[in-house]
């Protein structure tokens, strides 16, 4: 039984972060770990509702009212049992998903605080690997089939283990160097230290998992090769298509970049400073060649993604940064009768990166990249605007006599994701990206262009959270596992077509 006073005598509270001081001279995750206390007593505020909404606003229906009484009783090892149940990866969300189950949290009714569900979740996934709780699953008996999944990303390693736990042969193809998809090398390690990328990636190898990385499918392998090896493929590529305005005047100029193209190397750059640092004969490591040290920065976006930029900028050494936003500035609170509860709210979100330094400016567009008169980009002119939509589009106006330009020698565009990118593994099998650059599934999550061909996560869904890819991801593993005539069913906690709650 729940404490039925637990959320009258405990406030929300959450883990103080590093102070800025000290975090932006390193690398290392802005939130410590929580002590046993403060995590138990935020559990406590969960009030096991009759109709616990919060398993609405998570894609995979995870058991938040059962781990959190868990938590609050100290039944670590149940927690995490219940946690992995419908979660294969509670150490990324715990970290990187926005929470949509606390904005359905009943708690958070007419402005009150939820429950601090993300935190719980992370410290139930840091117990467990601190007590050895996460080990390699026995897996039946094969069952002869071979099952190749493309991509490397929450999604694709969540169909991966869930595959290989039913007895399926998995080979998980990645072009990079290294797995993990766009947790790898796309999300900052002050978000995501990669050591818990590479602890999951040693218990999936030990179930039976096969990773082949440096392999781009479509160029290094055929896409008729990939299907002539094995029973059933599952592209989960992602949708990595950054956004572009080739139309804005200066765009072509040195110093204007898409943000992946800043955030990819600047990772990469902490990886091998890592490695050179376990291994001092490496000698020293090459700085990135997009660095924010000695620059003004401009980041054009609101999203992670930007949010991203300012914190990798920072640690770089910018000599300052302004964001920049086209739409108005949310409000601090839910505007209930825009977005009610229990839907995801439109409100100001505050990323640790913004406690770092930095200018916010909302409500404003760019007319032009300034040249310096050497190909250079040395301003960004910009002015206020409105955006209102009209059948689905998006129509600025500009605000008269409100132009002004801003210092830039880097600009980094984070405006969001068009789809999957253009590939010789699409053509190959005959599958094409729909208008949204998104690849379509039927009701089986199988391609419909290609027989035995299935889709899921951003490739599918286009670019969304993390909750989503992996639950994209399970339910794909299910929908193949009944392909091959496995035996039984394996969790599928979404369709194609399942969309985040909504008014």
């Amino acid at each position: 039984m729940p404490d039925p006073q637990g959320f009258l005598r405990y406030g929300r509270r959450l883990p103080s972060r590093r102070p800025v001081p000290v975090r932006i001279q390193d690398w290392r995750e802005v939130y410590p770990s929580a002590g046993d206390e403060l995590i138990s007593e935020q559990a406590t505020r969960c009030m096991d509702c009759g109709i616990p909404f919060c398993h609405d606003g998570c894609p995979l229906g995870n058991r938040i009212p059962d781990w959190n009484d868990l938590v609050r009783t100290g039944g670590w090892a149940s927690a995490i049992e219940s946690l992995h149940a419908t979660n294969n990866f509670p150490e990324f969300t715990g970290r990187l998903c926005p929470a949509p189950c606390e904005a359905a949290c009943v708690l958070g009714i007419a402005g009150g605080e939820p429950v601090t569900i993300k935190q719980v979740e992370v410290e139930i996934i840091n117990r467990a690997f601190e007590k050895g709780y996460v080990t390699p699953q026995a897996v039946p008996p094969p069952s002869g089939k071979r099952v190749a999944v493309v991509g490397s990303g929450p999604a694709g390693l969540a169909a991966a283990q869930q595959l290989a736990r039913a007895g399926h042969q998995v080979t998980v193809y990645e072009r990079d160097d290294a797995i993990g998809g766009l947790m790898r090398y796309g999300i900052p390690d002050f978000k995501l230290e990669k050591e818990h990328i590479d602890r999951r990636l040693g218990q999936m190898a030990a179930e039976g998992v096969l990773f082949r990385t440096g392999v781009n499918v479509g160029v290094d392998v055929t896409a008729g090769q990939l299907r002539a090896d094995h029973d059933a493929v599952l592209l989960a590529c992602g949708a990595l298509a950054g956004r572009d305005t080739p139309e804005t005047p200066g765009r072509q100029l040195r110093g204007v970049h898409l943000a992946m193209d800043h955030l990819v190397p600047a990772n990469r750059f902490v990886a091998a400073s890592a490695a050179a640092a376990r291994d001092p004969a490496a000698g020293p490591v090459p700085p990135s060649p997009i660095d924010a040290k000695g620059r003004h920065v401009v980041i054009i976006g609101g999203g992670d993604t930007a949010a991203d930029c300012l914190g990798v900028a920072h640690r770089q050494g910018a000599a300052g940064i302004i964001q920049l936003d086209l739409y108005p500035q949310p409000p601090d609170a839910r505007d209930e009768e825009r977005d009610p509860w229990p839907t995801w709210p439109w409100i100001l979100r505050d990323y640790p990166a913004h406690e770092e330094g930095g200018e916010r400016v909302f409500a404003v567009a760019v007319q032009e990249f300034v040249d310096d008169g050497a190909g250079n980009v040395r301003a960004v002119r910009i002015a206020e605007v409105t955006v209102e939509k009209v059948d689905g589009r998006r129509i600025l106006t500009f605000v008269p006599g409100s132009e002004r330009e801003l210092p830039a020698d880097l600009v980094l565009l984070a405006i969001g994701f068009e789809g999957t990118e253009r590939q010789p593994l699409l053509d190959q099998l005959g599958v094409t990206r729909n208008p949204r650059g998104a690849v379509d599934a039927r009701p089986d999550w199988q391609t419909t262009e290609a027989d035995g061909v299935f889709v899921a996560g951003d490739m599918h869904r286009g670019a969304s959270l993390i909750v989503w890819a992996i639950a994209e991801g399970r339910a794909a593993a299910a929908a193949i596992h009944s392909y091959l005539g496995g035996e039984g069913s394996l969790p599928a906690p979404v369709t194609p077509a399942a969309v985040p709650l909504s008014v």
